[in-house]
């Protein structure tokens, strides 16, 4: 063994262990570092217009889109909260109310409106050993945990303010020099790329789409079918209908299911309110208008640039999911699309040629 290799192994073992160390210190501010990362890079064509507005002041226009950032973030999550919070005890007392008014005792009648399940549902509801008396208490204890369970868990949230804020602002502090140093570092790592300079230049291309394409394809899609599943609860009457749109929202991105764990339950609860008309008018809406953009809008925004197979699409989504949490509905989608870039340069580099076909052998006469 040449000093020379001995040297490359002991640089590249110390090197290694060095990257491992500073992974183990970094990984706290893993996901803040890449929420950072998609907000940078989505908004970084306005903090180029901006730069120019300023004369050419690159700190300036990182600055105002920093503070930007904080109020677009913390001021809705603190409405939400507060709102969550409010029409959860206004919820117990509505259900408080209906069942003073006699409304278990009317459930098994308004049940039977049902269509199709209404028969069957009745002689469930019926046929239970469980007494009314028993029944109630049972309903208000849980209606009561469930109010108790969404109070806590902002309560929860209050008792741990300290670790989300310091995340928070650990994403603003990382936001605000991926705008001013984004491009140099981008530059230096191009660099350090170990490949061919088409294949670095697509790696980096396909990136570039695949972010852009994921983001506003999920987030636009999101609030699109919040909004419309939130003028059918204005103009229904259901109850606390700014809470319900924004929850839409939030599970809007959740495959199977998503604005359905939200619309369901409503209809639902317009059956049991003998308002069968517009327990129907919801069902239509939602699975005709509501559910049906998340078939259509979002593969259209996403675009036909990423071409990634709709199973792996799902998959993608729902491993990142229960992998990266909420961070994993644009992670999942990015890595798969990395993957086939990949592969797709795997097979330019190495694959075979096909076989040429050879001549075709002289006829006989």
């Amino acid at each position: 063994m040449t000093r020379q290799q001995i040297f490359s192994i002991v640089f590249f073992s110390l090197l290694v262990l060095l990257l491992y160390q500073i992974g183990l210190m970094f990984k706290p501010f893993l996901f803040s570092a890449l929420w950072a990362g998609l907000l940078a890079h989505w908004a970084f064509p306005l903090h180029v217009r901006l730069t120019k507005l300023f004369g050419g002041k690159n700190t300036l226009s990182a600055g105002l889109l920093t503070v930007g950032a904080l109020g677009i973030v913390v001021v809705p999550l603190v409405a939400m909260g507060m709102m969550l919070v409010r029409e959860a005890g206004a919820a117990e007392q509505e259900i408080r109310l209906w069942i003073s008014a006699g409304g278990l005792q009317r459930l098994p009648d308004q049940v039977t409106a049902i269509p199709f399940i209404g028969g069957w549902l009745k002689s469930a509801v019926s046929g239970t050993s469980t007494p009314a008396f028993s029944l109630e208490q049972s309903l208000m204890t849980g209606v009561k945990e469930l109010s108790q369970f969404l109070v806590g868990g902002m309560g929860g949230l209050l008792k741990n303010t300290f670790a989300l804020v310091t995340n928070f602002f650990i994403m603003l502090l990382v936001l605000f020099f991926l705008f001013t140093d984004g491009r140099q570092w981008l530059a230096v790592l191009y660099d350090l790329i170990p490949m061919e300079e088409s294949h670095k230049s697509k790696i980096l291309t396909r990136l570039d789409q695949t972010i852009r394409a994921v983001v506003k394809g999920m987030l636009v899609t999101a609030i699109v079918q919040g909004l419309l599943a939130g003028m059918a609860y204005v103009a229904l009457d259901v109850p606390f209908p700014m809470g319900l749109t924004a929850l839409t929202i939030v599970l809007a991105p959740i495959p199977f299911g998503g604005t359905a764990l939200v619309w369901g339950p409503v209809i639902f609860y317009l059956f049991w309110m003998g308002a069968t008309g517009k327990a129907l008018a919801m069902l239509a809406w939602g699975i005709g208008v509501v559910s049906m953009v998340d078939q259509f809008l979002r593969p259209w925004l996403i675009g036909q640039d990423i071409q990634i197979p709709v199973l792996l699409l799902v998959l993608s989504v729902l491993g990142g999911l229960a992998l990266y949490g909420l961070l994993g509905l644009f992670v999942g989608p990015i890595l798969i699309s990395l993957l086939m870039t990949a592969v797709q340069i795997y097979r330019e580099e190495y694959h075979l040629k096909p076989p040429v076909a050879s001549a075709s052998p002289p006829t006989s006469s």
